[in-house]
């Protein structure tokens, strides 16, 4: 899903959650991917049925009304589609009349959430959080006693792999024994070390490309001289190394709290980037450059348009991203919230052109 796509489904995401129930009357419905249909239709029937008993006379007519219009559009498919589907039904008219609409919307991934659910308002959360941006990460904690390996996909840690080590514990024992077993315990440790860089490399090359950054954690020094085992194209991508308390599953939760204000600098620093670049090129007195509405609507509808760049909550943006669409513009859509999103702000919208203009 591209970014006119998600702004799309966040506008109406934006409406559903505007619209309140008189009751207890509006219908969301989840349905996993590849669900029977016969199922999903039974279980409608019986839910009409049960609605029968409620007491008020227009929440009863209103619920029997979302769920009579989505067993109708239900009706006309085979299958359900691979990334599952969400309904929402309801009467969004005022006191006393009624209006019932219906909005189905295919998830933007794949979604094994099944769920029904009348209330005063959509329950529309689910939705959201698949649309929350879900950069990936690499993340691996080790000590000379244990390791573990994981990705962070948006909000979610997922945990890889777990090691224990074969390092030897530290003796008391004096003289050349000593010195012969400090050998050995430093051999293990290397080849420790250079184990899990090599399990680290195998999992994280799944993902090469998608990998934003690598937050490294543990406890000691053990995880300094671990990133020497590293390919160097990973070690280019290390964004913070942060002490840890234990180097398991749990040391990889505590290393991502640790590292939670690092994350949220990089996606900052993205927008600001995006925005310092415009900056730099208005500076400049670059040609190639389109500011505001109407500039930018004319040298989109010429065919000229390279790279939009909008703020989030721009009023004629439903306008612009259209038109990006059937033009085949690039969109970077700038939610706010930092110096350079409110220097831009007054301006609204601006594009980077193919080349200068008259």
């Amino acid at each position: 899903m591209d970014e006119k796509e998600k702004y799309k489904l966040k506008s109406l995401l934006r409406q559903l959650k505007s619209i309140e129930g008189r009751g207890t009357e509006l219908v969301s419905l989840y349905i996993p991917s590849n669900y029977p249909i016969g199922k999903i239709l039974d279980q409608l029937n019986y839910e009409y049925a049960t609605a029968a008993n409620i007491k008020d006379d227009t929440t009863r007519k209103n619920v029997q009304a979302a769920l009579a219009k989505i067993i109708n559009y239900l009706k006309d498919f085979k299958k359900i589609p691979e990334n599952g589907l969400v309904i929402f039904a309801g009467n969004i008219a005022g006191r006393g009349d009624q209006d019932v609409r219906l909005w189905a919307i295919v998830p933007p991934e794949k979604s094994n959430l099944k769920l029904y659910r009348c209330d005063s308002k959509f329950y529309v959360e689910p939705l959201e959080e698949m649309l929350e941006e879900k950069k990936l990460y690499g993340i691996v904690t080790i000590d000379k006693g244990e390791a573990a390996i994981g990705l962070i996909k948006g909000r979610k840690l997922i945990v890889l792999d777990e090691f224990e080590s074969w390092v030897p514990r530290k003796h008391h024992k004096g003289g050349q024994s000593a010195r012969r077993f400090e050998r050995l315990i430093d051999q293990a440790t290397q080849e420790w070390l250079q184990y899990v860089a090599e399990k680290a490399r195998q999992y994280f090359d799944k993902y090469k490309d998608k990998i934003q950054g690598i937050i490294i954690g543990g406890s000691g020094f053990a995880k300094h001289d671990f990133i020497e085992y590293l390919p160097y194209y990973y070690k280019d991508k290390i964004i913070a190394i942060v002490d840890t308390g234990y180097s398991d599953a749990y040391g990889l939760r505590e290393a991502l709290y640790r590292a939670e204000d690092k994350l949220k600098e990089l996606e900052i620093e993205k927008e600001r980037k995006i925005l310092s670049d415009l900056f730099k090129a208005i500076a400049l007195g670059r040609k190639d450059i389109a500011l505001g509405y109407e500039e930018v609507k004319k040298y989109l509808e010429q065919g000229l348009v390279q790279k939009i760049i909008v703020m989030e909550d721009f009023p004629k943006l439903d306008e612009i991203l259209e038109l990006a669409e059937k033009h085949n513009v690039d969109v970077e859509i700038i939610e706010g919230g930092t110096t350079e999103a409110e220097q831009f702000r007054p301006i609204g919208i601006a594009a980077f052109l193919y080349y200068a203009s008259e």
